[in-house]
């Protein structure tokens, strides 16, 4: 334990990083957000070395604008804390720092130790019995941490005051070649963090990219211990994966991967049969085209439309069993959901919106009396009229339906009354005229 100690501190790493200069990439640091800069050079006036890292690094070099900006340093959470007033330290199992110019926030994080390092004891108390990590907030150096990241396109250092990457595993190379690389073996980083399956999926259809042969070939194995992660952080990283301007290409790779059996209820059932597919491939499209368009998505929106033909399928299950129609389609809504909060932990403040959007879709059915003008007055009325119209593209419902809604619309008050359809529903109450009373 000592001997192993004393190698650490005091043995010269057997290699080190190439440095690429500034002519041999092309990033220039103002293509880095002024308070990124602003953090790296206070981290380094202070004493430490601090560096741009992760993927910020890969999009400058892959010409796109980089979401945030990341920083990694050899300053301790705590240090980091001291030199910025306006910073908070956050996380448990990965205590990080964040720093705060106005709206813009950095995240700071400490040099990593990997894993491969720890004693028997020391592994066996940070992970799981299937090699998932439980803590990860054993400090080393640089290189150290780049052989702790997941893969090598994002395992790039940027030194904004010097222009020049560190790059510790051909990071580069392979991002030039467009090529996805575990970093280590892949079987055992998967077992380790069993996300990372997800995130090359992710990364392979966002960035056009391919995965690796030896970086692929376990993940079909592996699949199941997604199983064994935390249900909140698996709906973080799926959020991800259906909002990063891909989704239809992530739904893809994950079939092809073979991780939509058993990791999401409604991957299961949605990717095999037709109508669900088209309703939500239709879903998706549209979400990566608002994406693009730098127009807002609502994850509810979302989330409703992938489950929907689950609630479809139990709505006509409860229905069969005598059940009304509207307490059947909140009998099923309630069942779906229950199930899928055991895989993905959906939260509340979009549970709350997704019901109400699957219960808004039987009143677009009701076109007459003063039902219609109704539903206009909801508050999540255009959402729903969304909701109706994907399902009108998919095939499920007539279109007439969807073009009445987008004609009553834009009607005014006259034109609406001449619209309304005749209800002829043989359920409808019939209220019986008293007989005038003749006086005498």
């Amino acid at each position: 334990m000592i001997r192993k100690f004393i190698r650490r501190i005091f043995d010269k790493p057997k290699t080190g990083p190439v440095i690429l200069p500034l002519k041999n990439h092309g990033v220039h640091k103002e293509q880095v957000s002024a308070c990124a800069r602003k953090t790296t050079s206070a981290l380094q006036e202070a004493g430490f070395s601090a560096f741009i890292v992760g993927g910020a690094v890969r999009d400058l070099l892959l010409g796109r604008k980089p979401k945030d900006f990341d920083v990694a340093t050899d300053a301790d959470p705590d240090e980091v804390r001291a030199i910025f007033r306006r910073s908070r330290i956050i996380g448990r199992r990965f205590r990080l720092v964040h720093v705060m110019c106005g709206a813009e926030v950095i995240e700071v994080s400490t040099f990593r130790r990997s894993h491969s390092d720890d004693t028997e004891e020391e592994s066996e108390s940070r992970t799981d019995v299937h090699g998932r990590v439980l803590a990860d907030n054993v400090f080393g150096n640089q290189e150290e941490d780049a052989q702790r990241r997941d893969f090598t396109i994002n395992a790039l250092f940027y030194d904004p005051s010097t222009e020049e990457i560190w790059d510790y595993h051909n990071g580069y190379a392979d991002l030039k070649s467009m090529r996805i690389r575990m970093i280590g073996d892949p079987a055992t980083r998967y077992r380790e963090d069993p996300v990372r399956m997800l995130r090359a999926v992710r990364f392979a259809a966002k960035l056009g990219m391919k995965l690796d042969k030896a970086t692929e070939a376990p993940v079909r194995e592996l699949g199941e211990l997604l199983q064994h992660v935390p249900a909140a952080r698996l709906f973080e990283e799926m959020l991800k994966l259906l909002t990063s301007g891909h989704s239809v290409e992530c739904i893809l790779e994950l079939r092809k991967a073979g991780l939509h059996h058993g990791l999401l209820p409604m991957l299961d059932v949605i990717l095999e049969q037709p109508m669900g597919e088209r309703f939500v491939m239709a879903a998706l499209r549209n979400t990566d085209g608002r994406i693009r368009e730098d127009k807002p998505v609502s994850p509810a929106f979302l989330f409703a439309a992938l489950l929907w033909h689950e609630v479809l399928s139990m709505w006509k299950s409860e229905q069969e069993k005598d059940a009304r129609p509207i307490p059947a389609l909140y009998a099923a809504m309630d069942h779906v959901l229950g199930v899928q909060q055991e895989k993905l932990a959906i939260p509340r403040r979009y549970t709350v919106t997704i019901k109400e959007l699957w219960g808004l879709q039987p009143r677009f059915l009701l076109r007459s009396g003063r039902r219609p003008f109704q539903l206009l007055e909801h508050p999540r009325f255009r959402a729903g009229f969304d909701f109706l119209m994907l399902r009108c593209e998919s095939g499920e419902v007539d279109m007439a339906v969807g073009k009445w809604w987008e004609d009553f619309q834009e009607a005014s008050g006259e034109e609406r009354e001449g619209m309304l359809l005749v209800d002829e529903s043989p359920n409808k109450r019939r209220r019986r005229r008293r007989p005038k009373t003749v006086e005498a």
